[in-house]
């Protein structure tokens, strides 16, 4: 059902308080037997609250081995990358992660300042280390909910492909994870915090990230257009990407947004009247909807930046699953060396229409 307050800024009243939920993520201990508070690990990973005993610390460190445990028996002995996203629960899930990641011998690579890294940055990252190889493969973890409101936590896996799971992956983490849980998480190996940190290395995200973006979009011609461009993080891991992108290529680009708050404050209330982080919402993007006469294109992104929402002045808020269609038309048309074979896929509501 519609909320009346759809579109309208948050209220004090729609805040989550942020102190009992970090608290909750550590004392509450999750029921293995009630399926509420099990892990559910789809392809966009597992999701929940540390309030409703659904992403409480023993999710994150069964969950973690259960990863140690799949890539070992894949064969997948070169290093993890761990991004975060700025929800509340992600830093302490983060944390959690690490502890049993070291514990079992992964070389865990973490972003270089300590930052949010988005979901693209993590996939780059895989993807460049792979680059070439068929051993000493890289995975990755992103901790996020995506989208989802300020009370949640989420922890998704990604193959060396770069890209989200399989359910084959993702079904086998699952009840591995859930057998430990079971299991009062005997047979979670794990490393006091100070430790794991210590031993993870530092990987330049952001820099690798920005600098790599002229080997596939042609930013000079962006550049010379002089097109007027605004983005808007929605308070996600892009938060520092969008900035060092303008500044890196000399882009006419304003960061619309800088704030970061794991309420989410400043966000306007989505359909039902949640905070939620939806670039796809014209009640969630309300506020650049607003201001679409100030940029000739302005975009947002989801908590950590792997969805998009472009608005124009005389379009508002686009169907993201349009513009994918047209992009891709576009670039089979205008790429040399995309033949016959050249596909491209994405979920299954984007690639029916592409």
């Amino acid at each position: 059902m519609s909320s009346d307050r759809a579109g309208q800024p948050a209220q004090p009243s729609d805040l989550v308080d942020v102190p009992h939920l970090l608290t909750a993520y550590y004392t509450v201990e999750p029921d293995p037997d009630d399926v509420a508070q099990q892990v559910t690990f789809g392809t966009s990973g597992h999701r929940g609250s540390s309030l409703d005993g659904a992403f409480n610390e023993p999710h994150i460190l069964a969950t973690t081995q259960a990863i140690c445990e799949y890539r070992a028996q894949q064969g997948y002995d070169g290093p993890l990358f761990v991004g975060r996203d700025t929800h509340g629960l992600s830093e302490p899930a983060w944390a959690s992660a690490l502890e049993v990641l070291v514990a079992n011998d992964v070389t865990v690579l973490v972003d270089a300042a300590d930052r949010y890294t988005p979901t693209p940055a993590v996939s780059h990252a895989i993807l460049r280390a792979n680059r070439g190889k068929t051993t000493g493969l890289a995975d990755g973890i992103v901790v996020t909910p995506s989208h989802n409101p300020p009370r949640d936590g989420g922890f998704k896996y990604n193959p060396p492909s770069g890209g989200p799971a399989d359910t084959d992956a993702t079904g086998w983490i699952a009840k591995r994870a859930n057998e430990l849980l079971a299991a009062g998480l005997d047979g979670v190996r794990r490393v006091p915090f100070a430790r794991a940190r210590a031993a993870a290395q530092s990987y330049d995200f952001l820099g690798t990230y920005v600098d790599d973006l002229p080997s596939v979009l042609d930013l000079d011609a962006v550049r010379a257009a002089g097109v007027r461009i605004g983005a808007d993080p929605l308070g996600g891991a892009s938060v520092d990407y969008w900035g060092a992108i303008a500044e890196r290529h000399r882009l006419d680009l304003t960061v619309v947004n800088p704030l970061v708050d794991p309420t989410w404050r400043f966000m306007t209330l989505d359909w039902d009247g949640k905070i939620r982080m939806d670039c796809s919402s014209p009640n969630a993007m309300a506020s650049l909807i607003g201001a679409k006469d100030e940029f000739q294109i302005a975009t947002g992104n989801d908590a950590d930046a792997d969805r998009h929402g472009i608005v124009t002045p005389d379009g508002g808020l686009m169907n993201p699953n349009h513009f994918l269609a047209v992009a891709i038309s576009y670039l089979f048309s205008h790429r040399e060396g995309w033949g016959a074979e050249t596909a491209v896929g994405k979920t299954l509501v984007s690639s029916s229409l592409i």
